[in-house]
């Protein structure tokens, strides 16, 4: 992977109460443009089917905190099939870059099946690496990370603020685009994830912003797959 011609931003993450929730968002939503994907109250739905080696490696490089890592996942939105990502959000030290590439569901249900075939002629970057990690380190789904996101952005320096609520495991199940699939909150209680992302330099107003109506809160290099394969007994 040519890292250097990956574009590198800066992304915080913390744990937010409900009332620190309620005053921010409302603030946001004052001086920030809402994210056009979102309905009338500026949310949907994310669902991610996360992938990992035979032997989790991108599930120990983060709780071992390796500095760079990578990890793969098919996304999709409102449990619509219209549009089907795969993705790979890599981390290189306090820096976070991602590559995104729309594919087709027959492809997705073919790497859902843990079947390379054919990736190896590909033009794609992504997905020549995907076919390395499914031959190599068999690459294979492992968990769904189900959530409800609600986003402001600022075009100065791409700040990107996300609210992230409803976080639930999807267990043991890889079944992507079934809306019944049994899920569980990964949390005891019902917090909430604020993301802040941007490119070299945080807008001073906004920084201001968040730590006005955020003061206190925890931050955390939270990874919202590791809390949702919390259930599984690895240690065996």
């Amino acid at each position: 992977m040519a890292m250097e011609t990956l574009p590198l931003r800066h992304e915080l993450k913390f744990f937010i109460n409900e009332m620190q929730y309620f005053i921010l968002s409302g603030v946001l939503d004052s001086v920030l443009q809402r994210d056009p994907n979102g309905d009338e109250y500026n949310e949907y739905h994310i669902r991610s089917l996360y992938f990992d080696t035979v032997y989790n490696t991108a599930l120990y490089d983060k709780l071992n905190g390796v500095q760079n890592r990578d990890k793969y996942r098919i996304r999709i939105y409102n449990f619509s099939d219209r549009v089907i990502k795969l993705e790979c959000k890599t981390k290189v030290g306090s820096l976070i870059s991602k590559r995104s590439l729309t594919i087709p569901k027959l492809l997705c249900e073919q790497l859902m099946s843990g079947d390379p075939a054919g990736l190896e002629t590909t033009r794609s970057g992504l997905l020549n690496d995907v076919f390395r990690e499914m031959t190599v380190n068999l690459l294979r789904p492992v968990v769904l990370v189900d959530y409800v996101r609600e986003a402001y952005l600022h075009p100065a320096e791409e700040v990107r603020i996300t609210f992230d609520k409803q976080l639930r495991s999807g267990l043991g199940s890889t079944d992507l685009f079934n809306p019944y699939v049994p899920t569980v909150p990964p949390f005891d209680e019902n917090v909430i994830i604020l993301e802040v992302k941007y490119n070299q330099v945080m807008p001073p107003y906004i920084r201001d912003l968040l730590c006005t109506y955020c003061a206190g809160a925890q931050q955390s290099a939270i990874s919202k797959y590791t809390w949702c394969r919390r259930f599984e007994d690895l240690e065996a």
